[in-house]
């Protein structure tokens, strides 16, 4: 059973762009939700903001790097200073930076990915996870990739990094469920957000993005996820484009 998520408060980082915004936007237009919207990207996450304070919601637009923990802690004092809870913690937060093979991978850039995709979700659920457990409710939601799950060269470090976000989650489910704090895995399969040609090194992906997972179908997934009845949870979700080929997933 779903319920208006009117008067809930979301913190969703992210949101400059594809899923995020497009998840940060639905949530506005829908009900109104009150949003904290975090993007490293302050132009892009100012006019996500903008057109969900159009919408109807209270916004609070936070521009901050997700790989420091005081973003979150950041996120979090605002949101409870403004609205006092926080009802859904959405982690969208990540990117591939580089493709390539391993030897032309350097430390660097490795760490980088690394701390993009892994720890910056696995630092956000930890700074919001005491209030939640105090709340004794919310819900979290971390968005990852299906890249573990099918093996394309020069993808290593992005898809090792993405298996890491996969295994946090699951166990942080176990962890959390007894707390009355839901936790879910939801995982996008080919994509059409440009995701992969904001990484160094792709130029096309081989799947045809026609047929690829729409930013407005996984933001309503995402909705139906938090819109269910406090009590009810979906640990996991692989969403992808009715057309695409799973076989290999």
């Amino acid at each position: 059973m779903a319920e208006s998520l009117n008067g809930k408060v979301a913190v969703i980082s992210g949101v400059g762009s594809g899923f995020g915004k497009a998840t940060a936007e639905l949530f506005a237009a829908a009900d109104q939700v009150n949003l904290v919207l975090i993007d490293r990207n302050e132009a892009a996450l100012n006019a996500t903001a903008d057109a969900c304070k159009a919408a109807g919601s209270q916004v609070i637009a936070l521009a901050g790097d997700v790989t420091r923990p005081d973003t979150f802690e950041r996120a979090l004092a605002e949101a409870l200073a403004a609205f006092g809870k926080v009802d859904f913690l959405i982690n969208y937060a990540g990117g591939a930076l580089k493709v390539a093979p391993i030897e032309e991978m350097d430390d660097e850039i490795n760490r980088r990915i690394i701390d993009l995709n892994l720890t910056s979700t696995i630092m956000s659920c930890r700074t919001f996870t005491p209030q939640l457990k105090q709340q004794g409710f919310g819900k979290i939601i971390n968005v990852s990739s299906a890249c573990d799950r099918r093996s394309w060269p020069g993808w290593s470090v992005y898809s090792a990094a993405k298996a890491g976000v996969n295994a946090f989650t699951k166990c942080l489910y176990t962890e959390l469920r007894p707390h009355g704090i839901a936790v879910t895995l939801l995982v996008p399969g080919g994509s059409n957000t440009g995701f992969q040609s904001a990484a160094q090194g792709v130029t096309k992906f081989e799947w045809d993005e026609e047929l690829a997972v729409r930013p407005e179908h996984f933001a309503d997934m995402v909705y139906q996820t938090c819109a269910l009845t406090r009590g009810g949870c979906v640990s996991e979700m692989l969403v992808y484009g009715l057309a695409q080929d799973v076989s290999g997933f």
